[in-house]
C-alpha cells in the first residue's frame, strides 16, 4: 500500500509527518505498508473539518443518516473476504478469526441502522397543570476514538457508526500496528457519499492520542487498550472537559467446577485461551480448577493445547493459531515465561520450543501449572498464548481469587449446577460473565466493558450505552398561556 494517507474532509491526503513506521505482516516479516506518525497539524485539520460538517450533519434526519450506514454495511458484505484477509495479513490471526472480527464489526452497523428508534426520547403531558415535558437526545459535536491492534476491523465499528448515526462527526486514530484494514474500510466509506468531514481518519501514535484528549473542539474520546494508557486517556480527557470511555486491560479467570462436562468444556477452554494467540481482552488467561476438577481437566487441556496448529493463516485455513503481533511482543511474552519459571510455577508445555528464532513472531501454546495468584504470571496481563492453572479448594475460594484482583473485565464458570452458576454470577464483580461460555463477548445490542481497573468512565461501548455516550439529554418544559 506504500505510505498510508489520512482521510480528512472527504479526501485521502498526505500527512505532514516527517516520520513513519513499517506495517509488518507478523507471519512473514514482510513490510506491507508505511504508516505516517501524523502531527498535531494533521489532527487540527481533521477536527476542523468535522466541526464544520457537524453544523449540517446534525440536522440530517436520523433515517437519512442510517441509510449511509446501511450502504456501508452492504459494501462490507461485498468485500467481506477481502477485509478479513487484510486483517490476517497485518495482525496474524487465522483467517477464520479474521472473519469473526469482520462479522462482529458488521453486527454494530446492523444496530446503528436502527437509530430512528434507538434515539427516540420521552414525553409526558401534564407534568403540572397545563404543562408538558419532552426529553430528547441531541448530538454534541466532534468525537474521537483510539483503537487497538487486536481487532482491526471490529473495534472501530464499536464507536464510529453510533457516533455518526446520532448526528455527531468523527475522527478515528487506528492502531499504528494495524492500519491497513481501516485504510481499506475508509475507501469503502468514501464510496458511500457521506458529506465531507463527517468521518475522518488520522494515522499516528502518542502525539495524536494526547492531542485528541486535549483538543478543545473534541467533545468525547473512546479508547481500547492497556490499563495504564486507558487511565492516562481517561484522566487527560476528563481534565479537559471531555466525555471518556476507556476500556483497559484484563486478567480473566475461568472457573471450572468438578461437575463441568469434560469434552466440550476442554475444547471451549483451549479456544478461549489460545484464540487470536491470546491477544484479546476476553481471553481466558487463567483457569481456576476447583477441587477434583484439577485431576479431571489438567491432562486433557495439555493434550488439546499440543494439538494446536500454529502457522500463517493465509497459507492454510486449518491453522488454528497465528503469530503474535510483533517480535517485541514475542520477547515480552518470553520474559513472562522466564518469570514464571523463576517464581516456581511448573512449565508443563513450553511454547518457546521450536520457535527460538528471534526474528520470528511465532510462539507456541504454553501452560504453567502450580501457579499462585500472587505470582507475576498469575496477576499480570500477558496478552499472549500462556495459560496459567490455579487450584482452588471450593467455589468460595475461586470467587475470592477473582475479587482480589484489580482488573475485572470478564469471567466465566463451567458447571452443570444452576446453583453454582447463580452464586458465581451474583458474587463476582467483572461486568461480562459467562456460564459455560469461554469468551463472554456481548453482542452489539448489549453493552461491552469491564469494571474496576478494566474500565474508566461511566458509559460503556455499543448497545444502549453507545447511544447515551454520543448524545446529550435536552428537556423542554412547555406551558401555553
Amino acid at each position: 500500500m506504500g505510505t498510508l494517507k489520512n482521510y480528512i474532509n472527504g479526501e485521502f491526503v498526505d500527512s505532514q509527518a516527517s516520520e513513519s513506521l513499517d506495517v509488518i505482516n507478523p507471519s512473514t516479516n514482510e513490510v506491507i505498508a508505511k504508516v505516517p506518525l501524523s502531527t498535531a497539524a494533521d489532527l487540527d485539520s481533521a477536527v476542523a473539518a468535522a466541526k464544520i460538517a457537524f453544523k449540517s450533519w446534525r440536522k440530517t434526519p436520523p433515517a437519512e443518516r442510517a441509510k449511509y450506514i446501511f450502504k456501508f454495511k452492504n459494501l462490507m458484505e461485498e468485500h467481506f473476504e477481502e477485509i478479513a484477509r487484510l486483517v490476517t495479513a497485518e495482525h496474524g490471526k487465522t483467517i477464520n478469526e479474521a472473519r469473526g472480527d469482520v462479522r462482529r464489526g458488521i453486527d454494530n452497523l446492523d444496530v446503528a441502522c436502527g437509530i430512528p428508534s434507538l434515539m427516540q426520547g420521552e414525553a409526558l403531558e401534564d407534568v403540572g397543570r397545563g404543562i408538558d415535558c419532552t426529553s430528547t437526545r441531541r448530538p454534541m459535536g466532534v468525537f474521537a476514538a483510539i483503537t487497538p491492534f487486536n481487532f482491526p476491523a471490529m473495534v472501530p465499528l464499536w464507536f464510529m457508526p453510533y457516533a455518526i448515526a446520532t448526528g455527531n462527526t468523527f475522527v478515528l486514530k487506528p492502531s499504528e500496528q494495524v492500519p491497513t484494514t481501516q485504510q481499506r474500510m475508509f475507501e469503502l466509506w468514501d464510496q458511500v457519499g457521506l458529506p465531507k468531514g463527517v468521518i475522518n481518519m488520522v494515522h499516528g501514535a502518542k502525539e495524536i492520542v494526547n492531542g485528541m484528549c486535549i483538543h478543545p473542539d473534541i467533545k468525547g474520546v473512546s479508547f481500547v487498550g492497556s490499563t495504564p494508557i486507558a487511565e492516562h486517556v481517561y484522566r487527560l480527557g476528563t481534565q479537559n472537559g471531555k466525555r471518556v470511555q476507556a476500556l483497559g486491560g484484563a486478567k480473566n479467570y475461568l472457573v471450572v467446577m468438578p461437575d463441568a462436562e469434560l469434552e466440550q468444556t476442554a475444547s471451549i477452554l483451549v479456544e478461549s485461551c489460545y484464540g487470536c494467540a491470546g491477544e484479546r481482552c476476553l481471553a481466558g488467561a487463567t483457569l481456576v480448577l476447583v477441587g477434583t476438577a484439577y485431576d479431571k481437566f489438567k491432562d486433557i487441556l495439555v493434550e488439546r493445547a499440543k494439538q494446536i496448529k500454529v502457522g500463517n493463516g493465509l497459507d492454510d485455513e486449518s491453522v488454528s493459531m497465528g503469530p503474535v503481533i510483533s517480535k517485541a511482543h514475542k520477547q515480552r511474552i518470553i520474559s513472562y515465561i522466564e518469570k514464571g519459571i523463576a517464581e516456581g510455577a511448573e512449565l508443563v508445555l513450553d511454547g518457546r520450543i521450536g520457535y527460538e528464532d528471534p526474528e520470528s513472531c511465532f510462539i507456541g501454546p504454553t501452560i504453567f501449572d502450580q501457579v499462585k495468584p500472587d505470582m507475576t504470571i498469575g496477576k499480570e496481563e500477558i496478552f499472549g498464548p500462556v495459560l496459567c492453572l490455579i487450584q482452588a479448594e471450593d467455589l468460595d475460594a475461586a470467587i475470592e481469587i477473582i475479587e482480589n484482583h484489580e482488573l475485572a473485565n470478564t469471567t466465566s464458570i463451567f458447571t452443570s449446577s444452576g446453583k453454582s452458576a447463580r452464586e458465581f454470577a451474583y458474587a463476582v464483580e467483572p461486568s461480562m460473565i459467562g456460564v459455560n461460555i469461554g469468551v463472554a463477548a456481548p453482542m452489539s445490542y448489549f453493552n461491552f466493558g469491564g469494571t474496576k481497573r478494566s474500565f474508566f468512565g461511566d458509559l460503556k461501548a455499543h448497545g444502549k450505552h453507545g447511544i447515551e455516550f454520543y448524545t446529550d439529554r435536552k428537556v423542554v418544559i412547555t406551558r401555553w398561556l
